[in-house]
């Protein structure tokens, strides 16, 4: 069941869906925050915004009709049992994690992107994350981006802009109605630094 935030923005309930929206005095206009494992599409002149680390967000847009969404995606697909295979199985729109992961992630918000009239053909791609924002021997985000490379390209969306990689986090503001994205890298202070 719908319901309306405290800036009057509906939000559908569903999981993985944004929940947090709030006004923004410098844009001047509702923002809608979205975390790791949300996505959110809209057809209204707001801004959507998240912080990435190794995470990827796709954000997505018909600008012809001024539509568009975002998502936030931890890891491309869930695997299951000890020998790391992908889960073959649909995503569950009602779990609670399925965004979480970018197959799952995608599948939702191009749903949401159709049901608010966008066009597929029509569609552009911007993305963003993919930080080493942790030592490790395995590359999340070069999984992430990999993932969503292929992906798109199997869909026939186009790439148009990416900010990607190397060791920052980013906070990205999107806004659909235009398509415009700004990012900011966040400089990161080591313990024992200031």
């Amino acid at each position: 069941m719908p319901h309306k935030s405290k800036t009057g923005m509906k939000s559908s309930g569903h999981p993985g869906h944004a929940k947090l929206s709030y006004f923004d005095p410098e844009f001047k206009m509702v923002a809608v925050k979205i975390v790791a494992g949300e996505f959110f599409a809209t057809n209204e002149a707001v801004a959507i915004t998240t912080v990435l680390g190794s995470c990827v967000s796709v954000c997505l847009y018909d600008l012809e009709l001024g539509i568009g969404g975002m998502n936030h995606f931890m890891l491309p697909e869930l695997q299951q049992g000890g020998n790391s295979t992908p889960c073959s199985g649909a995503c569950d729109s009602n779990s609670q994690s399925c965004a979480r992961y970018g197959a799952c992630a995608m599948r939702r918000l191009l749903e949401q992107l159709d049901l608010l009239g966008a066009n597929r053909k029509r569609l552009a791609a911007k993305l963003f994350g993919a930080g080493r924002v942790m030592r490790s021997s395995t590359d999340i985000g070069g999984n992430n981006v990999a993932f969503a490379v292929d992906y798109l390209k199997k869909h026939g969306i186009p790439i148009i802009a990416s900010d990607l990689g190397e060791c920052c986090p980013r906070k990205v503001m999107f806004f659909p109605k235009t398509g415009r994205v700004l990012v900011k890298r966040i400089r990161v202070l080591h313990a024992g630094r200031h």
